[in-house]
């Protein structure tokens, strides 16, 4: 198991169960600092980050996945919220989204698209006036681009 599936693993229950979704999880190991990304319809305050940093901090304690001192930060995703499940992907379907990909498509690793949804295992963007399918298992990372009018 991947240090990132693990640490998804321990974390995730503890989120759910509070009644939050688990939106990403990232490690920064130059920063030592640990960030996990929930939301919920209602929207994330200060105190449901308290909340979840309270409760985290005790399983994480225990089961002691990263070695050494790191920081803990609990936020809301944000505009350019981070897209890590395929179902984030068919949600903000007609959004407009960065993705870094493990390997290229068409010479490309990075693109700035349209999401058209997804289909099995793919996830479907719209740049150029064309559809590319792109395997959820090759985005390393993805974002949502918020677009602003003037």
């Amino acid at each position: 198991m991947k240090p990132q599936e693990r640490l998804t693993g321990l974390i995730e229950p503890v989120v759910s169960g509070l009644g939050y979704e688990l939106i990403s999880v990232e490690f920064d190991a130059h920063r030592r600092v640990l960030r996990v990304y929930i939301d919920n319809e209602a929207g994330i305050s200060l105190d449901d980050c308290s909340k979840v940093s309270y409760q985290l901090s005790g399983v994480l304690d225990v089961e002691d996945p990263i070695p050494g001192r790191y920081q803990l930060e609990i936020s809301s995703p944000g505009l350019d919220r981070p897209l890590s499940k395929l179902e984030h992907f068919a949600r903000f379907k007609g959004c407009q989204a960065r993705l870094q990909l493990a390997y290229p498509i068409g010479g490309r690793r990075k693109f700035k698209a349209y999401l058209a949804g997804v289909e099995g295992d793919n996830v479907l963007i719209q740049e150029g006036g064309e559809t590319l399918r792109v395997p959820f298992e090759s985005i390393e990372k993805a974002r949502l681009a918020p677009e602003f009018s003037s």
